[in-house]
C-alpha cells in the first residue's frame, strides 16, 4: 500500500474515533470537500464547521473501506486516492448507513480536494426523527 493510501485509511481511523481535531489535522489549510450533491466548502475552518454537523449528530461512526487505490502523483500533481465505503452513523440510537465513492487528492501528506459521492435521499431517509441530516460522509 502507497503512503498516500495510508494517510486516508489513517484519516478515516481518525473518523472512527469522532474526533474533529485528529480528523482536521489531514486537512490542508486550502482543502476545497465537496460534499456531492450539497455545494462545496472551501478552507480549513469553513470544512471544521461543516464536518461539526456530522460528528456532533453520531455518538459512535464506523466507516468502513470496502476498496481503496492510489494514482502516483505527476510532478507537482496531488496523488489522487480513490476509496469504495460504508459510512455508518450511530443517531438516536440508530446506525445510519450510506454506501460512498471517496476521491482524495493529496500533496504534501495533507489532504488538499475531498469528494464523497452519495445518495442524500438515501442517507435522510434513515434518519431518526429527532437526529440532524447534515449530510453523508
Amino acid at each position: 500500500m502507497g503512503k498516500n493510501a495510508q494517510i486516508v485509511l489513517d484519516f478515516v481511523a481518525a473518523w472512527n474515533g469522532n474526533d474533529l481535531d485528529a480528523i482536521m489535522g489531514f486537512i490542508a489549510a486550502d482543502c476545497v470537500y465537496h460534499n456531492i450533491p450539497m455545494a462545496p466548502v472551501k478552507g480549513a475552518e469553513d470544512i471544521r464547521q461543516t464536518l461539526t454537523g456530522f460528528t456532533g449528530m453520531a455518538s459512535e461512526i464506523d466507516w468502513v473501506v470496502h476498496h481503496i487505490a492510489e494514482s502516483d502523483a505527476a510532478k507537482g500533481d496531488a496523488a489522487v486516492v480513490l476509496t469504495e465505503r460504508t459510512d455508518r452513523f450511530l443517531v438516536g440510537g440508530k446506525w445510519v448507513e450510506l454506501p460512498v465513492m471517496g476521491v482524495f487528492e493529496i500533496a504534501g501528506g495533507r489532504i488538499c480536494a475531498w469528494r464523497d459521492y452519495f445518495d442524500l435521499a438515501q442517507f435522510t431517509g434513515q434518519m431518526p426523527p429527532s437526529g440532524g441530516a447534515e449530510g453523508g460522509g
